[in-house]
């Protein structure tokens, strides 16, 4: 079977909800994400033969096939590159990837863009459900479904508190997760360990133009005692929104070529795929499911968790990924090195392909070889790519 080989991989630094992306239309910053990714590698944009987009909020100034529109915003792509749109919630861009790469993997294609976009300041998470229950439109779940599943409202907070009980963990295990996420990010900023997958954007502000590079979550002066501080979210819960991923707008893209496109083009793969896992299980401790996932992913690889060297398992709550760890017997010390979701935010569709940039540069900053990345999605399906650093 051919080999699916990613040759880049960026990301846009986050933006707080109503912060510095505000003002950036979320087609435009996929449009940078994809103009990079064409600058970086020296490809001819118009021989790219799909882009594939993750994107949840597919509603405003995100629908019409955002992916499409982004290409036509770009300098480089032009009219004769395809692209389409897909939603697996959280898991779009990763999704993407594993799309992309079976497109290489069957020979069916050779050179495509694997991106996400997420503006939630402009495309509120959910917005687009509740404007058809407000509009007497009814919601997503079917007569059908409510047969099934009578009486559940499916929520993903719901999902990671009976992570929490399930798994025994406390407010202070999550509170200190938490702070090791911002510290993390921190010592990562500071040591400039993201600056390869970051693209500038340009942004206006009241002092004028500037380039936003910097993600603009993370707490520098993050304490226990200040995560602690922080209100439940529910009564009789343990999570937080200190706890929890930080909404945020941002955008990411990633080469995948074939061995041919590498000599067609000269381009110099960083990774390649090793292994594309996608399951599905119980949707109301929706959740759950990366760690069922990474199981099928490494007996399929015919791996154990200690041939990985660095672990991207997103930080939807912090409950998730310590649920994780628990199960897989994970070195906590190889997880999300340079901080998750709590500290830098998740921008839904984009978080695919932004886990992987930084997923790549870690491994090249600290010389490992294997890196595994899982991401829980709604509905209870989980998606596990595992990449060789080349």
């Amino acid at each position: 079977m051919p080999t699916a080989y990613i040759v880049d991989a960026v990301r846009t630094a986050g933006g707080k909800r109503n912060g510095r992306l505000a003002g950036v239309h979320p087609v435009d910053l996929a449009a940078a994400t994809l103009d990079a990714i064409v600058e970086r590698t020296g490809i001819d944009g118009k021989k790219v033969e799909d882009v594939i987009m993750g994107c949840v909020g597919q509603g405003g100034q995100q629908a019409m096939q955002v992916g499409r529109n982004a290409v036509l915003a770009t300098k480089h792509l032009g009219e004769s590159v395809p692209a389409v749109t897909i939603d697996r919630q959280c898991g779009s861009s990763q999704q993407a990837i594993q799309f992309a790469a079976q497109a290489v993997m069957s020979g069916t294609q050779d050179m495509v863009i694997a991106a996400g976009v997420e503006s939630m300041t402009r495309v509120p998470m959910g917005s687009t459900a509740m404007f058809h229950m407000k509009e007497g439109l009814g919601n997503y779940k079917s007569p059908g479904l409510e047969e099934r599943y009578p009486g559940i409202a499916w929520s993903q907070f719901m999902g990671a508190e009976m992570i929490v009980k399930k798994h025994g963990f406390t407010k202070d295990d999550l509170d200190r997760f938490a702070l090791k996420s911002h510290i993390n990010a921190k010592a990562a900023i500071e040591a400039g360990l993201f600056d390869n997958e970051i693209v500038g954007i340009e942004i206006e502000t009241p002092e004028g133009k500037q380039i936003h590079r910097i993600d603009e979550g993370v707490r520098m002066d993050a304490t226990l005692e200040g995560i602690a501080g922080v209100k439940l979210l529910s009564e009789g819960g343990a999570l937080t929104a200190a706890t929890s991923s930080q909404i945020c707008d941002g955008a990411s893209a990633a080469l995948i070529v074939s061995e041919q496109a590498l000599k067609d083009h000269g381009l110099t793969p960083i990774a390649r795929i090793h292994s594309l896992t996608v399951t599905a299980g119980d949707p109301v401790i929706m959740l759950e499911e990366p760690l069922f996932a990474t199981d099928r992913a490494l007996q399929r690889a015919g791996m154990k968790i200690g041939d990985i060297d660095l672990y991207e398992v997103n930080e939807a709550f912090a409950s998730v990924p310590m649920a994780w760890l628990k199960h897989t017997g994970a070195d906590p010390e190889k997880l999300n090195v340079h901080g998750g979701a709590i500290a830098l935010g998740h921008p839904l569709g984009a978080s695919g392909t932004k886990l992987m940039a930084t997923l790549l540069n870690a491994l090249k900053a600290r010389g490992g070889k294997y890196g595994l990345q899982t991401m829980c999605e709604g509905g209870g399906v989980a998606n596990v790519t595992i990449v060789e650093r080349l």
